[in-house]
């Protein structure tokens, strides 16, 4: 089925039918209406309604009302699919969220150890992203900070990111092109170098540039440390970007422990106008779970 025709028969429905035809109803009655905030999908969350191909998925996605989406696997595109995504979202109006810098380095102590070729293995990778910015209409892009050193302290460990996220920065600000640092929950991802806000503040800060700034994944935050909103308050003025995941399990809002509703009301009433990645996974399968998603989303966003 179609995005058009799928719009067209679920509207169609009526009250006394079954529940996942009530649930498309209700996707499809606001489908017209965007979003009061930039909640982006990614590629694969809408494929049961729209296939596979990465332009009907977005032309899905914005008949059902999202403004933004986010691919991490960007970089790796061929430059043909990336103009094609690109040129796609510019006709529907969608605008561009993360993809990741640095596939290649996020995973070891490549930020912690103050090594030469850690560095410019790293910044070969961010000279890389400018083109793929560029041509995608991306301004913000992930980077993981790599493993802690298991024999060096953290400060010292601080000071080395500091001083290559520097180097980095000296390559995007001249594009407006901005870096977001993504904290990892210890749980999931044991060792990384940067878990807590605290501790992304205190980065950038020291780099202090406006191309390094703070990724804040609210899934991983809920699982590190909790406090969602007084650390949004503390760390306000260096976060550039939200990604969303609700926690346990990691799907959509309204399946866990977090207050979506009051999260997303204090970041849109404190003027936050970006985007808000949808990284995590559905509850339920296939098409229900595909309009269940669009209906928490519609539950859970400001009006």
């Amino acid at each position: 089925m179609n995005r058009r025709d799928f719009i067209a028969s679920t509207a169609a429905a009526t009250a006394a039918g079954s529940l996942a035809s009530s649930a498309r109803a209700s996707a499809s009655s606001s489908a017209t209406k965007p979003f009061s905030m930039h909640f982006a999908p990614h590629f694969g969350m809408f494929r049961h309604h729209a296939g596979d191909d990465p332009v009907a998925q977005l032309e899905f996605a914005a008949d059902a009302g999202f403004t933004a989406w986010e691919d991490n696997g960007m970089k790796g595109r061929s430059t043909e699919d990336q103009s094609r995504i690109a040129n796609a979202m510019e006709r529907l109006g969608i605008q561009m969220g993360v993809f990741v810098v640095n596939p290649d380095t996020a995973w070891g102590p490549s930020f912690s150890r103050n090594d030469k070729e850690d560095r410019d293995k790293f910044l070969a990778e961010v000279r890389s992203s400018v083109e793929v910015a560029k041509r995608v209409n991306a301004t913000w892009m992930t980077v993981v900070c790599g493993t802690r050193h298991p024999r060096i302290d953290l400060g010292y460990q601080t000071a080395s990111a500091i001083d290559q996220l520097r180097a980095a920065a000296d390559i995007f600000e001249p594009h407006g092109l901005v870096m977001v640092l993504e904290p990892l929950n210890p749980r999931d991802h044991p060792s990384m170098l940067l878990a807590k806000m605290a501790h992304g503040y205190e980065i950038c800060r020291g780099v202090n540039s406006s191309a390094v700034k703070i990724l804040n994944d609210l899934y991983h935050q809920q699982i590190t440390e909790g406090n969602l909103i007084p650390n949004i308050d503390r760390a306000w003025d260096e976060i550039a970007y939200y990604q969303i995941g609700d926690n346990p399990g990691r799907r959509e809002p309204t399946t866990g422990e977090i207050n979506y509703r009051r999260v997303f009301a204090h970041i849109k009433d404190k003027g936050f106008t970006g985007i808000l990645g949808m990284e995590h996974g559905l509850s339920k399968g296939g098409k229900e779970g595909e309009v269940a998603l669009i209906d928490a989303y519609r539950a859970c966003g400001p009006a």
